[in-house]
């Protein structure tokens, strides 16, 4: 990205494995059908191929087995309505749910029950978009015009850099892997963030739980940020997708929405709630103004969600605390599954020394068992393995919003 200071390169677009270990069976298509092959006509807005996404355009559907966890193992309309409390009238009012338009800002059971996940955001304070993504989408693309500048956290999904550069701003990355030597952590080091404004610094975008390390700051550094941005008059956007299923509950941070009436949380059933197939997202933000101007943006994009989707989220969110326990108890189980695959590989994985980021993936196999394993690519990688396991590692697949 032109526009972009210190943020890092995206990947080259993915290309198939071409070592002659990997199985022929099931094959990968060069360029699935309907997907147009990366880099064929330039995107509207300047924007660069979205390069983890043409990636899983490429190989999510084809893979046997995914590795490549970004949303909680998802579930059967059955299963969500059996988390309920009244799982018949869960399944009555599905059948009964009308098929028509509904508010373009959401219904208000699903506002109501988006409210309820937030100690001061009042239904009014929020905003329903299809996904995360379309809220991401417009949020960073009004928030910011030429001229203005943004400081994202590094690594990050790859919108919340590439859309302030859209924007016509100027991004700075400000990376989350501080320290030397032994000292090297995962830290938000909010001096660092501080030193990175400049005069025309109009947005700090964040994403904790951080995709793809999972790292969350400890409350005293948040509050932090939220003050110096409230004291220069910088808007917080806070990607918030993860909230609610942090490893220890203790650890989960007070929405952003809630410390700052400036500051902009995105949300998602997605993720920590498991339901990427509803598509149902959302923005919470106590300026009233924010909101309308971005309910007048997305009438030129999804208008409205789908009915069903919003009825099934309503549901989610009401039963948020049981579906939270299960996917602690998936990822509690499958930790052991992880760290047993990759000690029974052979240099599966190479880190860069001087970045310690993943470098690249090797191909590999095991004699005797077949199936080709879909790992998520670094910065650098241009293939992924087929590696034969006998082992699915739920949850999820990309890292999508």
């Amino acid at each position: 990205m032109s526009r972009t200071d210190t943020s890092p390169s995206a990947p080259s677009s993915p290309s198939a494995p071409s070592s002659p270990s990997a199985p022929s069976s099931p094959a990968a298509p060069s360029s699935p059908a309907g997907t147009p092959a990366a880099g064929t006509a330039a995107l509207p807005l300047g924007l660069p191929v979205f390069a983890l996404e043409a990636y899983f355009a490429q190989w999510e559907f084809v893979a046997r087995y995914h590795l490549t966890a970004s949303d909680a193992q998802s579930m059967t309309l059955a299963q969500l309505c059996d988390l309920t409390v009244d799982p018949d009238a869960a399944r009555a009012g599905l059948l009964d749910t009308h098929l028509g338009y509904l508010p373009t800002i959401g219904s208000q059971a699903l506002r109501q029950a988006i409210a309820g996940m937030y100690e001061h955001v009042a239904p009014p304070d929020v905003l329903a978009f299809a996904g995360a993504e379309e809220a991401m989408f417009w949020a960073l693309l009004t928030l910011l015009e030429p001229g203005d500048h943004a400081v994202v956290t590094v690594p990050n999904y790859q919108s919340m850099e590439a859309l302030p550069a859209a924007a016509g701003a100027q991004v700075s990355g400000v990376s989350l892997w501080t320290g030397s030597g032994a000292e090297l952590r995962w830290t938000l080091d909010v001096d660092r963030v501080e030193a990175a404004l400049r005069p025309n610094t109009r947005v700090v975008a964040v994403n904790f739980p951080n995709n793809p390390t999972g790292f969350v700051p400890d409350a005293a550094t948040w509050a932090a940020l939220l003050e110096l941005c409230d004291r220069r008059g910088i808007r917080l956007f806070s990607d918030e997708v993860y909230r609610g299923v942090e490893a220890d509950p203790a650890a989960t941070l007070p929405a952003a929405a809630d410390l700052s009436e400036r500051a902009v949380s995105v949300g998602v059933v997605s993720k920590s709630l498991c339901l990427p197939g509803l598509r149902v997202g959302w923005v919470a933000c106590r300026d009233r103004a924010v909101l309308s101007r971005l309910e007048r943006c997305k009438h030129y994009t999804s208008i409205c969600n789908a009915a069903p989707s919003e009825y099934l989220a309503t549901l989610a969110i009401g039963a948020r605390r049981r579906i939270f326990e299960r996917v602690r108890g998936i990822v509690a189980e499958n930790v052991g599954l992880v760290n047993t695959f990759f000690a029974e590989l052979p240099r599966p994985v190479l880190l860069d020394p001087a970045r310690r980021r993943l470098r690249r993936l090797c191909p590999v196999r095991r004699p005797g068992r077949r199936g080709p394993v879909l790992l998520r690519p670094g910065p650098r990688a241009r293939r992924v393995a087929a590696a034969g396991i006998g082992l699915r590692l739920d949850p999820g697949r990309g890292a999508r919003r």
